[in-house]
C-alpha cells in the first residue's frame, strides 16, 4: 500500500499527541460518506445558533443527538471508512504495533441550532479507560476525527492544545483530575489553543491525553458532517469503550460482506490461517453471514491441514 500520510505525521502525533492530516480519502469516498450521513440522519435545515449559556461551555446530551454506532443502514461507504487502509496504517505506525483493534466508531451530525456545540476542555481518557493514559504509545490510543463536510470555525471544529503546549502548564494533569476544571482551565488552556477546522476529508488524530473541545456552530443553517474511529493495540485491555458484539442486531452483513480480511481483524474477526478457524467455525461463520467470501479464510485453512 502506497501512503497517503507521512513520516512526520507519524512523528508528530508521537511527540505532541495530535497532527492534522489531508487528502488521505479519495473525492469519491467523501461523497459517499457525506451522502450516507444524510441518509442516516436526515439532512435538518439548521436554525439560528444557540448562545452560551452565560458564559459557561457546558457539555449536554444535545450534543450527541445524531451520534450512532457503526454498523448502520447505509452503503459499505460510511461503514467502513473508520477502517479505511490508510488509517488503519497510521494506526499501525503510530502505536508501533502490527496488530490493532477498533474499539470505538460513530457517525456524528450537528446542525446549528440543535444546542450550543461549545465544550470546555478535557481529554477522552475518561470514558475510554479507568485508569488513566500511559506514555508508553503501545499502551496509549489513536482517535481519528474525520469531517466530511467543509468545516470553518463557522461550523464548529474541534479545538486542541498539543502534548508539548500543556506540559508548559504546571501540574496540568492534576489540575484536570482534581476538578480544578472548567472556565479557569479553559483559561489556562486558552493562549494554546489550536483549531481542527479544514475542508471535507480533513482528519484530527489525537490520543486520549490530549486536551480539546467542542466549539458551537455559529453559522445559520450551517452543519457538520464527521466519523471518529478510535483505534487500540490488540490485547491492551486497560483502553476500551464498545463491544461490537452487543450491538450484534445492527447491520453487520454489510461489514463482513465488504470488508477485507485486515479491516475485520480490527473488529476482533481472526485473520486467515488463525488456529481459530477450522472446518466447523468456517461453515458456522459462513451461515451467519451467508453473503461473506470466506475463501481466502478456506484456502488458508486447507493449507495449513495438509
Amino acid at each position: 500500500m502506497v501512503k497517503h500520510y507521512s513520516n512526520s505525521d507519524v512523528e508528530k502525533w508521537q511527540k505532541e499527541g495530535a497532527v492534522i492530516i489531508k487528502e488521505i480519502f479519495s473525492p469519491k469516498d467523501i461523497k459517499s460518506v457525506h451522502d450516507d450521513i444524510d441518509k442516516v440522519f436526515g439532512y435538518k435545515e439548521g436554525g439560528a445558533p444557540k448562545t452560551k449559556n452565560h458564559g459557561i461551555n457546558v457539555t449536554n446530551e444535545k450534543q450527541f443527538l445524531n451520534f450512532e454506532n457503526i454498523p448502520l443502514d447505509c452503503s459499505p461507504a460510511l461503514n467502513l471508512i473508520g477502517v479505511h487502509p490508510q488509517l488503519i496504517g497510521l494506526a499501525k505506525d503510530a502505536l508501533n504495533t502490527k496488530d490493532i483493534r477498533l474499539y470505538q466508531s460513530q457517525a456524528w451530525a450537528k446542525f446549528c441550532g440543535e444546542t450550543d456545540f461549545e465544550q470546555s476542555f478535557h481529554c477522552d481518557y475518561g470514558n475510554h479507560t479507568l485508569t488513566v493514559p500511559s506514555k508508553d504509545l503501545t499502551q496509549n490510543s489513536i482517535t481519528f476525527l474525520m469531517y466530511f463536510s467543509d468545516v470553518t470555525e463557522e461550523h464548529g471544529p474541534a479545538h486542541y492544545v498539543t502534548r508539548t503546549d500543556s506540559e508548559k502548564i504546571d501540574r496540568i494533569s492534576e489540575k484536570f483530575l482534581d476538578n480544578t476544571y472548567g472556565i479557569s482551565l479553559d483559561k489556562i488552556l486558552a493562549p494554546f489553543e489550536r483549531t481542527t477546522a479544514g475542508v471535507a476529508g480533513t482528519i484530527f488524530a489525537y490520543g486520549i491525553d490530549i486536551f480539546h473541545r467542542a466549539t458551537n456552530i455559529t453559522k445559520p443553517g450551517a452543519y457538520r458532517y464527521a466519523v471518529t474511529s478510535c483505534f487500540k493495540k490488540a490485547r491492551n485491555d486497560t483502553i476500551g469503550y464498545t463491544a461490537w458484539p452487543f450491538h450484534q442486531q445492527k447491520p453487520w452483513s454489510i461489514i463482513f460482506e465488504n470488508a477485507s480480511p485486515d479491516q475485520l481483524s480490527c473488529f476482533g474477526v481472526p485473520m486467515p490461517g488463525d488456529p481459530f478457524w477450522n472446518d466447523d467455525t468456517i461453515r458456522l461463520a459462513n451461515l451467519r453471514y451467508p453473503g461473506w467470501d470466506m475463501a481466502e479464510y478456506k484456502m488458508k485453512r486447507k493449507r495449513k491441514s495438509k
